[in-house]
Formats: structure tokens, C-alpha cells, sequence
């Protein structure tokens, strides 16, 4: 049996949430903040930013989002200092420059309803990579050196993503903390451009997921080692994120809540790691998976990370959002109804239909959305 099929197994708790009254269009309070469903737009990378600034290209692939009539729309993993960028073509929240354009898509997006969201992140042993829709496969990456727009790569340890990757600087304990006030500061400037929902990365092998993973992490100080250690800059960054941003908006993280890998970090460590985020503030833990190391395997099939979010939040008591192949109506409007998380994320399917809510709408019919059109504007609703 492979080891991706004995954690699957794992991850189905016995019991867990009962089945909920509420659905995919049924909103959804937390903190000040009330979301109209439990829709939300996934971050996705856009890489069409210099120098981390947002341009129109944002405004346009946001916005209409929310015009599409999703509850949240979370953009893009957004670099908390430039080294912590996937690629040169990321997206920044490192300067207060970058703020004024910020405000202009929260502000559109807001006027449509929606709530709108920011990842904040540092891509670690992962940055410094070609924009992989100038060249090659999006899941081959393709380091960059000085000579050609590259920059130093940082993590927990010398250890590189894949054999053919840079190998990364190991952190020393006052660069741990001088990134972890980066964090704090691009919370602050998150807020000040309008954003209303906060998430920290610390999933897909990027810097804070590298840290609690065994596999990436091989330090011997307090940063190292147990259970407890490895997770302690992770909890450690939320603790500075919670202290700038402001209490009454919610404020989430995004956890790789399995690595599918022997030796690797389990569902049972997401839940006590999920267990003390909730200790330090955090409002709902986005469940995703994976990307620790290059050529790991995964059990790719639709809603495959749900039981994730299930356990997480039967086992921590927090709320959680499920992620990855979830595409039809009735599949996201089950993981609502069944307890297994409180909001759906959709991501790539959001790119083939930006109008997916309301095309979720019709498919669900009158029993849970009494009149379809009234997921859209009147701009567009008065017209169908």
C-alpha cells in the first residue's frame, strides 16, 4: 500500500460535525465580517506584477469575480518582502507604494458585495523561479540566478525543493524574526488598502509550511527538532499578524495539513497545530495540502483534500475552508451541508466561469436559491 493511500485512511475521522441546515448560498458571520455565501475565489498567482505592484490586469481578474457573485475573493499570494516573491512577476504587499493601487480593487470589489481578501506569504526555498508561463511546465520550476533576475533563497535549512534546485541560506534566528515583522507590516499595509479578510500562507512547501515540516526542516535550536519547535515560527508570525491587524476582521491561515509522505507532516499535526493558531486568533484554517518537495505523489480525485478540512475542524473546533477539484454545484453545496467545512474555495474553475455562483445557482435550483439572478448585480440580473 503506498503511503498516499495509508494517509488517506487517517484523515477520515470517525463521527465529526453533524450535517448542517445551512448550504452553499446560506451567509456566513465571522468576526464584523458576514459573508452573503460560501463561495470564496481561492488566491491564484497571476504573475503580471513588477516590482510586486498590482496593475489593471488585477482589477479586471478580481473584480469580475465578484461581479460573478462569490461571498470572498482572496487575492493573490503577495510577497511580504521582495525575496519572499514565487517569481519577479509576483505580486508585493513590501512597500506602502504598493497600497494605492491595492485600494483601488478592494474598493471595486467591495461595491459588488463581495468581501475581499488578501494571502500574505513568503515563498522561501521556493523563490526566486521563473514565471512559468514565460516558458517550460508550470510544475517544473526553473530557478533563477543573480545574472538573470534571481535573488538569494531562504529556509529552515540547506536542504533545496527538488535535486536540480537552488540550494537555500539557512535562516539565522534574527532573520527568522526580521521576517516574521515583515509579516506584521504587510498585515498593516493589507489594511490600510481596505482588505477586510487576512490570510497567512503557511502551506505548499513555501517558508512557514518548510518550517513545520520534518522533511524540510533539519534545525537543532528552537526552531528545530519537536513537534513544538518546528512549529513556532509559524505560530510565532500569526501571533505578530494578530497584533497588527485589526481584532474584529478575521483572520485565517492556509496549512499544507498533510505532506502525503513518509516521514512528513500528518493530519494529526494539522489538527494540534490547527488547535494552537485558534489559541493565538486565527478565525478559520484553509486546508489545503502537499508541495513540500518536488515529484511527491497525491490521491488527485475530486474533493480530495475535503477530509482534511473535515478533520481539522471536527477534531480543533475551528472553522475551516476545503479546497481542490471541487467544480460542480452539488459537490460544494455538500461539503456545507455535511459539516465538513464552512466555505468552499474555488479556484481554477473560477478561471473557466467566472460566473460560477450563479451558474451554481441555477444547477441548485429554487430549494436553496429562491431566484438565481439575485447572485449577480442588477447590472446583469435585470437583463436574464
Amino acid at each position: 500500500m503506498s503511503n498516499a493511500t495509508s494517509q488517506e485512511h487517517t484523515i477520515r475521522p470517525e463521527g465529526g460535525p453533524e450535517k448542517s441546515a445551512d448550504g452553499l448560498f446560506s451567509p456566513l458571520k465571522i468576526k464584523s465580517i458576514t459573508l452573503k455565501n460560501r463561495i470564496a475565489i481561492s488566491p491564484m498567482c497571476q504573475y503580471h506584477s513588477v516590482d510586486g505592484f498590482a496593475e489593471d490586469w488585477h482589477l479586471v481578474h478580481l473584480g469580475s469575480r465578484a461581479v460573478g457573485g462569490a461571498g470572498l475573493v482572496v487575492m493573490e499570494a503577495s510577497g511580504v518582502e521582495a525575496r519572499g516573491r514565487i517569481s519577479p512577476d509576483d505580486l508585493g504587499i513590501y512597500k506602502d507604494e504598493h497600497i494605492e493601487k491595492l485600494k483601488q480593487i478592494t474598493t471595486f470589489i467591495s461595491s459588488f458585495g463581495a468581501v475581499a481578501g488578501i494571502q500574505i506569504a513568503h515563498a522561501g526555498r521556493k523563490a526566486s523561479t521563473r514565471n512559468p508561463w514565460k516558458g517550460g511546465n508550470r510544475h517544473e520550476k526553473e530557478y533563477l540566478t543573480s545574472e538573470n533576475g534571481g535573488w538569494e533563497i531562504v529556509g529552515p535549512s540547506p536542504l533545496p525543493f527538488s535535486e536540480s534546485s537552488t540550494v537555500p541560506k539557512e535562516l539565522t534566528i534574527e532573520e527568522i524574526h526580521a521576517i516574521q515583522d515583515s509579516f506584521a507590516a504587510a498585515a498593516k499595509r493589507a489594511y490600510a488598502a481596505g482588505f477586510k479578510w487576512l490570510e497567512v500562507h503557511a502551506a505548499h512547501g513555501y517558508l512557514l509550511h518548510s518550517f513545520y515540516s520534518p522533511l524540510s526542516n533539519k534545525r537543532t535550536d528552537k526552531y528545530g527538532g519537536s513537534l513544538e519547535n518546528r512549529m513556532r515560527n509559524t505560530l510565532e508570525t500569526v501571533e505578530k499578524v494578530r497584533a497588527a491587524w485589526p481584532e474584529e476582521l478575521p483572520l485565517t491561515v492556509r496549512i499544507s495539513a498533510s505532506d502525503w509522505a513518509e516521514g512528513g507532516w500528518t493530519p494529526e499535526d494539522s489538527v494540534i497545530l490547527a488547535r494552537a493558531l485558534k489559541e493565538r486568533g486565527v478565525d478559520l484554517i484553509d486546508c489545503s495540502s502537499g508541495f513540500i518537495r518536488a515529484g511527491d505523489r497525491y490521491p488527485l480525485a475530486p474533493g480530495w483534500q475535503v477530509p482534511l478540512a473535515r478533520k481539522v475542524r471536527s477534531e480543533a473546533g475551528i472553522a475551516t475552508g476545503a479546497v481542490g477539484l471541487l467544480t460542480e454545484a452539488e459537490q460544494a453545496h455538500a461539503v456545507i451541508q455535511n459539516g465538513d467545512a464552512d466555505l468552499v474555495f474555488i479556484a481554477r474553475e473560477s478561471i473557466r466561469d467566472p460566473y460560477w455562483p450563479y451558474h451554481a445557482a441555477r444547477a441548485l435550483g429554487s430549494t436553496v436559491v429562491e431566484d438565481a439572478r439575485k447572485v449577480l448585480p442588477k447590472n446583469y440580473s435585470y437583463a436574464i
